[in-house]
């Protein structure tokens, strides 16, 4: 089990979205369909589905426009989703990895590609920085879920394998497998997560001055307003000192 951790610098900046937060439902209604699409459409049966739909509460999606995506999965509405990845370099030597859904290969490559160019980053070829991360299950809850002692002690008692504590969240780590039974176990004991989600948690991070953290975060931005970007990931470290500067 770990101690504090800088995990909000670098995963993708939620503020950014919830500004735009008809972007942010759009999103989440994409994913929650091509869940339900995937598997049955009930939640309580299928996992992914599960985890679309709590990510879509809680960013206080209404409950029609969630099940309005699941009805969906169902309509002949011609849309069809697949999961693509891309994975590419930022400022100061960062690697980000772009999660997307889309119904048009060329064209989400060629704006991701486009994005990368004009903010700083290259596009690279897939493998070019996934071996840096790993794949990892991911439960976030809020700083008043408890303090770091119980968080850790309810944490290991569910069979998670790792949990970062900062002054405004405790994000629990688990295996990919092991994700939906270690946040069934947390919810009995903290309550509902705020976020539970498989994510790419960096190996080593790599920490950036001002100039190139001002780049990126541009960059991470310009990404998160692509329509068929679902989550950015990067393996960045920004100290609260250059956040600050930045404003």
């Amino acid at each position: 089990m770990a101690g504090h951790s800088k995990f909000k610098n670098i995963m993708h900046r939620k503020g950014a979205q919830d500004k735009k937060r008809s972007n942010l439902f759009s999103k989440l209604s994409r994913e929650i369909t091509v869940a339900a699409k995937m598997g049955m459409p009930d939640p309580d049966m299928n996992p992914r589905l599960r985890l679309a739909v709590n990510a879509a509460k809680a960013q206080s999606m209404p409950k029609d426009n969630i099940q309005r995506a699941i009805d969906k999965a169902s309509a002949n509405d011609g849309e069809n989703y697949e999961e693509v990845r891309y994975e590419g370099y930022g400022p100061g030597g960062s690697a980000i990895i772009v999660e997307a859904l889309t119904d048009n290969r060329n064209r989400t490559a060629s704006n991701i590609r486009t994005i990368f160019s004009k903010n700083g980053g290259n596009l690279g070829t897939e493998g070019s920085v996934a071996h840096g991360f790993e794949r990892k299950g991911m439960i976030e809850y809020p700083a008043s879920a408890g303090d770091e002692e119980t968080v850790l002690e309810a944490a290991i008692e569910a069979g998670a394998d790792d949990v970062e504590s900062s002054e405004d969240s405790h994000v629990i780590w688990t295996g990919m497998e092991a994700l939906h039974e270690v946040a069934g176990a947390l919810e009995k004991t903290l309550g509902e997560a705020s976020e539970t989600k498989l994510a790419w948690k960096p190996n080593l991070t790599t920490e950036l001055d001002e100039s190139a953290a001002g780049t990126l975060l541009k960059l991470v931005d310009a990404l998160d307003d692509d329509d068929d970007v679902q989550t950015v990931w990067g393996n960045y470290d920004i100290s609260d000192e250059v956040m600050e500067k930045l404003g």
